[in-house]
Formats: C-alpha cells, structure tokens, sequence
C-alpha cells in the first residue's frame, strides 16, 4: 500500500509462464516510476480536503456553505431596511412581543418541529427571491420543467408566461395547496427547499417564471418519498392536479433524480442550517413566528425534558468531575441548567 506504483501496473510476484516453458524460474523487474506507469496519482496526504472544494457553490451538502436563497436576499433586505430608516419606520416595532418577568413568549416552533404554516411561508419567500434575483446569464430551460411543454393545467398558457415573476402570495398558495391535499409536513418544505437548491447547483439552472412551478412540484414530490414513511404515490398528486398525467409525473422524478445525480441525502447538518436560515430570512422580513405566553402546562413540559436530558447525562457529570486529571488534557467541564423544547 505504501508502494509508488499502482497495485493494477505493477507486476505480479507469482511465477511466469511462456509458450517454450511451462514452468520457469522468477526474475524480479525493476521497480517503474509513477513517470513510467503512466499513472501519476496523488498521494493521499497531497490531495486536497474534499469537504473544502466547491463549498461555496454547494450548500445543500455541505454545512459550513451558505444557502443561496439567504444570499439573494441580502440585496432586498438591505434596500427594504435603507427605506424605512429614510421614512423614519422602524420594522415592526408595535407588533412585537417582549418577554417580562411575569410573562414568557415562546413560539411553537423548534428544529425537530417546525411550525407548518410559516415554514411554508418562509419557504415560499426563499423560492420568491430565488426568482426575483436569478442570473440573466441566459443558462439553459430544461424541457422537462418548461410549464409551456408539459403544463399543469389544460387552460391555455398565456405568451408571456416566462415574462412575469410570480408574487409570494402566489408561490404560498401553490406550495401550500400540494401540502394540504398531500398532508405533508413542515419538515418536508425544508427538504424540498434543499433539492431545490441541489438541483440549482448540480444542473446549472436557474428558477424563472417558465419552471419554477414544476420545480417545485418535483422537489416535493420527491421529498415526500424520502422523508415521509408512508410516502405520497405519483398517482395521487394526479388526483391533487386533475390535468397532469401519471407518465408525466413518473418522467419528472426520473429526470429530476438524475439531474440531482442521485444525492436524496440530506445530512441533520444540513437540514438544521437551513432551518436557522429560513428563520434569519422570516426575521429579515417582518415575518415572524407566533409567539404565545408560556402557559403552565408548557412549562412542566419543558422541565419534564430538562429533568430527563439532566438524569441521561449524569454519568457524563460523573467522569468529568475526577478528583485528578492529567496537566497534558486539561478541560474544564462546565454544566449549566438548560430548557430544552
């Protein structure tokens, strides 16, 4: 393994056999140079940190990269905040609840349990300025995508479909018309938003006002298969939109599983990135989760929880506190009470 040469060049050790000779003696060859094999592989301590390339243009696979929709919209959100510092209206100031000494607002919306409504919105926003701030570099439209060639509904498709952005509210009722009749969940809208961005990233497209419906049916389309346990068949979204056929259907997942070159995985890293950027993006824009007074009922909840992630982790108390520890490893270990939700 530590050898030069490739193990599939180099030549084996066993004894020869010609056409003269059944059988003759073993004569080692010289050792050949990497120059010689043809076969100029790296070192593995030469090779770069696979994690670290393209990190930028991935954040679908990789933690530490930023989403794009969360990019395009620094651009919004910066003149929508230079607007209301010149017309003196500070964002959302009289809506907004703050917590007290006698009263908690929390919303119900955590990592494992997104609330289902505004994720919807939130995830209906980041595909709004997905649209809104897409590259005019003139990249390909996909026909499969293309609403014009495979259209949702048998009325006919205006001329100048791919000419109008479609609105938020618009996106909102689309999404949330196929996860009513689906009964998906919230987590499902952030998966989808994952293989939307994975697709983005992996085919070279861009979402326009011509595919962005039929992405977005097949990132949920998909998502509901990989997320779900009992995942929505292809024949019922043709019960959902009544003109769409089943071959259809069938054709848009296999081109979309290709395209996304059959990466369905999504690391809990990712997928709680996404989450926290989808509540930065709500926050940016004035669209905040409900917050309700703690009630009491919540609260023992919530100190039940705190009591069994206390109970489960005290042996991990235990051997951190030894009474000596070596000077080489020195950490200190510091425990302070937490509520979970």
């Amino acid at each position: 393994m530590g050898n030069t040469t490739s193990c599939c060049v180099s030549s084996s050790p066993k004894l020869r056999r010609n056409a003269h000779s059944r059988l003759e003696s073993y004569r080692p060859e010289a050792e050949l140079s990497r120059e010689d094999t043809g076969c100029n592989l790296q070192h593995i301590s030469d090779r770069e940190n696979i994690d670290d390339l393209n990190m930028e243009f991935n954040p679908s696979d990789h933690p530490r990269a930023s989403t794009i929709f969360l990019s395009k919209s620094q651009t919004d959100v910066r003149e929508k905040r230079k607007s209301l510092y010149i017309n003196h209206h500070p964002p959302g100031q009289l809506r907004r609840k703050y917590s007290s000494c006698s009263t908690i607002f929390l919303d119900d919306s955590t990592v494992s349990q997104p609330n289902l409504k505004y994720t919807i919105k939130c995830v209906a926003l980041a595909i709004y300025y997905h649209i809104k701030n897409r590259d005019t570099d003139g990249r390909m439209l996909l026909d499969i995508f293309d609403e014009n060639l495979h259209p949702l509904s048998k009325s006919e498709v205006p001329p100048d479909y791919d000419k109008h952005d479609p609105e938020q509210k618009q996106i909102y009722r689309f999404v949330r018309t196929l996860f009513s009749a689906a009964q998906l969940t919230a987590e499902c809208a952030i998966v989808t938003l994952v293989y939307l961005e994975r697709l983005l990233t992996y085919a070279e497209i861009d979402i326009c006002p011509a595919n962005w419906k039929r992405i977005v049916l097949g990132a949920i389309l998909l998502a509901s298969k990989v997320w779900d346990d009992q995942a929505v068949w292809n024949v019922d979204y043709c019960q959902i939109l009544k003109d769409i056929t089943v071959e259809d259907m069938n054709e848009l997942e296999r081109q979309f599983l290709e395209l996304l070159q059959f990466n369905i995985n999504v690391p809990s890293s990712v997928y709680a990135k996404y989450y926290f950027d989808l509540r930065s993006l709500a926050e940016a824009n004035n669209l905040s989760f409900p917050l309700e007074p703690l009630s009491r009922d919540r609260a023992y909840k919530l100190e039940a929880i705190s009591r069994l992630c206390e109970d489960k982790y005290k042996d991990f108390r235990k051997v951190a506190k030894k009474r000596s520890v070596s000077a080489d490893n020195l950490t200190v270990v510091r425990w302070s009470p937490a509520i979970i939700s």
